[in-house]
């Protein structure tokens, strides 16, 4: 039997051609905002209210979406990517492991206000394309290349 799997859902949010970081003190790593889905939440919907909760934005998720037409089930926002994570990784041992929903979200302002119990917002930095790259050697090369095809995607859906 592996390790245990929990379904999170994570958004690289985009303005201005930038995404917003911060370090996860508990992972030790920068990361986008996101976090466990719910019972009873759809990863889509966990996406949209990781963003609200940490950041206070209200994001725009660019999604590719099928049209399936049927009586009996409803078609819902596909993530960009879907990521199988090692998690609490000790001596070569996978402590869990992470199903992540990884979508982008265009948001309408920088103005960063978390909710209560959340990292501050000093705590959060806007990355542009050649900031991902130049700072490669402090960011996960996973989180340089999807925070730059965020970046493109969004600017480009919203031409």
């Amino acid at each position: 039997m592996g390790p245990t799997c929990h379904f999170v859902a994570t958004v690289y949010v985009v303005h201005g051609g930038a995404t917003a970081l911060h370090h996860h003190d508990k992972l030790e790593m920068w990361l986008p905002p996101g976090g466990h889905i719910d019972r009873g939440e759809v990863p889509h919907e966990a996406a949209v209210r990781e963003v609200r909760e940490e950041l206070g934005l209200d994001p725009a998720l660019v999604t590719p979406q099928a049209d399936i037409d049927s009586p009996t089930v409803q078609s819902i926002p596909q993530p960009q990517q879907f990521l199988l994570e090692d998690i609490n990784v000790c001596d070569g041992a996978v402590g869990h492991q992470h199903i992540d929903f990884v979508y982008y979200g265009a948001v309408g302002s920088r103005d960063i206000a978390p909710g209560p119990g959340e990292q501050p917002a000093a705590d959060w930095e806007w990355f542009t394309p050649e900031r991902l790259r130049g700072e490669s050697h402090r960011l996960e090369s996973d989180v340089v290349e999807i925070g730059q095809r965020a970046i493109e995607t969004v600017e480009t859906d919203a031409e």
